[in-house]
């Protein structure tokens, strides 16, 4: 150990860093070969180091990122670098790829969709994108709270070990692992670059997962737009799309790394990945156009709320002008015979008074008779 950190001159101390509080650290393990394949769930890091074995596959989960001390030593006994560590650790930055001379690190982000049970009775008129943080919800159409929660995954690849970091402690490689306990296809005869290909490729049908489900709610934005002259609508409209702006900034680096790692063989090292590399790319490519698609709809959508609000404003504006024009006359007559001139023979008039309630009366009549004929309202 000792040797390790003389090597590494461990000048970093890596700490936890990320807008979430870390979860509680959940060690796992899959040890197999072609014959035969053990899991378990584990409390310490020795228990795993122990299976290390050149001629099986371990494959090292930590799910929550709590216990930083353990994860520091699995780092030095595995000989990874500090500044990995760190990048494990520090959650908020954007994805990344890395080659060492023992192993390769990728950084990427996840996007996680949750569907909670949610009162409208007891909730808000409306609940805001919360801009560039982790957890974005709003209320779907059938009155429940859909979450999208960014998250970060970092992967180790070593000749025969694999690890993965997870922020979060969830089951979100079960169907993989699943795959290598039932020994589906060819798994358990590939070698570690290929469970960190399925891996990546899950975290990309999860990208789409995400996306479609904010295609439902930008749908249910274009259905008010024509209808709602709420204020808090365009707010809404904009921190959507500040959203989607933090989808394309998770999704945009990991393409531009399969993109570098497709085209350099010192990242994959099994040659058989390369087509599904390139599959891959194509995918997240298609994402991201998805994404850019999404934002000029809702440019779109912004577009046609605010001609409506304008039109809105319009037909106030049109009734308020011809209010104003009808009393510009009786104001008009009525100052007149206010003015209070000693010489003035209709204010001596036994029916002076109502006969300039009828002249103003029968002037109202004639404009509102002429506004109508020239269709103004």
């Amino acid at each position: 150990m000792a040797l390790v950190k003389s090597k590494y001159m461990q000048v970093v101390n890596p700490v936890y860093s990320g807008d979430i509080p870390a979860s509680e650290m959940k060690l796992s393990f899959i040890n197999y070969d072609s014959e035969s394949a053990e899991t378990k769930d584990v409390s310490s890091i020795d228990e795993i180091i122990k299976l290390k074995n050149d001629s099986k596959i371990l494959w090292i989960n930590v799910s929550g990122l709590k216990d930083i001390e353990s994860i520091k030593r699995l780092g030095e006994l595995l000989e990874i670098h500090p500044l990995t560590i760190e990048d494990i650790l520090q959650t908020e930055q954007q994805a990344k790829m890395e080659v060492f001379e023992k192993y390769r690190f990728l950084l990427v982000k996840t996007i996680i969709k949750k569907r909670n049970t949610f009162c409208r009775l007891n909730a808000k008129k409306k609940i805001f994108f919360v801009p560039f943080g982790k957890d974005r919800r709003f209320i779907s159409t059938d009155g429940k709270t859909d979450e999208l929660i960014i998250t970060q995954v970092g992967i180790v690849i070593m000749k025969n070990i694999l690890l993965t970091f997870q922020e979060l402690s969830r089951g979100a490689f079960e169907g993989i692992r699943r795959k290598i306990m039932e020994n589906t296809g060819e798994i358990r005869k590939m070698e570690t670059d290929y469970i960190a290909y399925l891996i990546i490729d899950k975290i990309v049908d999860e990208y789409f997962s995400s996306i479609d489900h904010l295609e439902e709610h930008i749908e249910n934005l274009e259905e008010r737009a024509a209808r709602t002259s709420d204020d808090t609508y365009i707010e809404e409209i904009q921190e959507t799309k500040k959203y989607l702006l933090l989808v394309k900034k998770a999704i945009l680096p990991l393409k531009n790394n399969l993109m570098i790692i497709s085209r350099t063989e010192s990242f994959f090292q099994t040659g058989e990945i390369k087509p599904f590399l390139q599959d891959l790319i194509e995918n997240m490519e298609h994402a991201v156009m998805q994404v850019e698609h999404y934002r000029e709809w809702l440019s779109s959508i912004m577009e046609v709320n605010l001609s409506v609000l304008s039109y809105q404003l319009n037909k106030v504006m049109k009734v308020l002008a011809m209010i104003s024009a009808i009393f510009i006359p009786l104001s008009f007559i009525a100052g007149i015979y206010g003015m209070n001139f000693d010489v003035m023979p209709e204010l001596r008039y036994s029916f002076g008074y109502f006969i300039v309630l009828g002249v103003m009366f029968s002037v109202a009549i004639v404009m509102i008779v002429f506004f109508k004929v020239r269709r103004w309202f």
